[in-house]
């Protein structure tokens, strides 16, 4: 069997090569099921292959044809605020790629592609999509419209209808959540196929699915330069080595958790015991305070026991 290398360090050092554009628009063709080309890839200071990644999140940040932004993440492991910090994400890219001082409308649309290996819940299928709708607006809302419109001010005259009309949602963000380990079927279409090499590793040599193909030639570990051979091994000695570290941690935090378990339990069953002693004691002084004579209502006031109690004993 081919031995490939993990997708995650691909897209950090790989794919980035303009001769391996082609398997990253492969597998955003195979999702957004229209032709995308990668025009270039953009800087953050999030897809940077530093010494201090922590290779739970890899960030692919490129510009298409149409001058959209595209955001490729990879996330290995479980994160609390996952949510949260998929929508600080896209809210940085919008912010640091629109000139200081430029009009609104040079906002660009951004694409969130998010490949989880980690349970987010219950789910039909192994894509989630969010798109913002805008509801009660009976016809397409196009901000640049207005260009138009200033145009006509401006000159005096109408250039036509330069701009496309596009609905207001169009402007918004999409969110992609692919959920690697929830892909369970037989791979019938090209995105398929990509989930299914991104949970198994394996690439089938009679893929249609664009990109893989290309991806079976660069991703061979045996096809790797020396040096890119020796930067994957120390990549994955450190994935090895922060996983036996969560592990360690979800130990000590159990150990941990169990003995203050053991503990509250222990102080629990002493306070009962001391309850149940007391109130032991409380009886026997209410049998001995009838046999002196004294009334209920007396006995309950000095021992707190109810009259059931105090009628109980003798």
């Amino acid at each position: 069997m081919t031995n490939y290398i993990r997708f995650d360090w691909a897209m950090k050092r790989l794919l980035r090569d303009k001769a391996n554009h082609s398997v990253i628009e492969g597998l955003l063709t195979s999702l957004f099921g229209e032709k995308v080309t990668i025009v270039k890839f953009l800087e953050s200071e999030s897809n940077q292959d530093a010494g201090d990644d922590k290779f739970n999140r890899v960030d692919i940040l490129a510009e298409n044809d149409k001058q959209e932004l595209i955001i490729v993440e990879i996330q290995n492991t479980r994160e609390l605020a996952y949510f949260h910090r998929m929508l600080y994400g896209v809210s940085k890219a919008i912010t640091d790629y629109i000139g200081l001082g430029d009009d609104y409308d040079k906002v660009r649309k951004v694409y969130s592609v998010n490949i989880v290996y980690f349970d987010l819940g219950q789910g039909n299928d192994y894509v989630y999509h969010g798109k913002t709708t805008f509801h009660g607006l009976h016809e397409p809302h196009d901000v640049l419209k207005l260009s138009v419109r200033q145009s006509q001010a401006f000159f005096g005259q109408d250039e036509g209808e330069r701009f496309e009309r596009k609905e207001a949602g169009d402007l918004f963000p999409e969110y992609y959540v692919l959920r690697v380990n929830d892909f369970d079927k037989v791979a019938k279409t090209p995105l398929d196929e990509w989930i299914a090499y991104l949970k198994t590793g394996e690439i089938s040599e009679s893929t249609t699915a664009p990109g893989l193909q290309r991806a079976r030639e660069c991703m061979r570990f045996d096809g790797l330069s020396a040096n890119d051979r020796s930067a994957y091994l120390r990549h994955m000695e450190a994935v090895r080595t922060q996983r036996s570290l969560l592990e360690t941690s979800r130990f000590d935090g159990y150990q941990v958790g169990r003995a203050e378990g053991h503990a509250e339990g222990l102080a629990e069953g002493i306070a009962q015991g001391r309850e149940a002693q007391h109130l032991e004691d409380m009886l026997q002084m209410a049998a001995k305070l009838k046999q002196a004579g004294m009334d209920t209502q007396s006995i309950m006031k000095i021992t707190n026991l109810t009259e059931a109690q105090i009628a109980s004993v003798q």
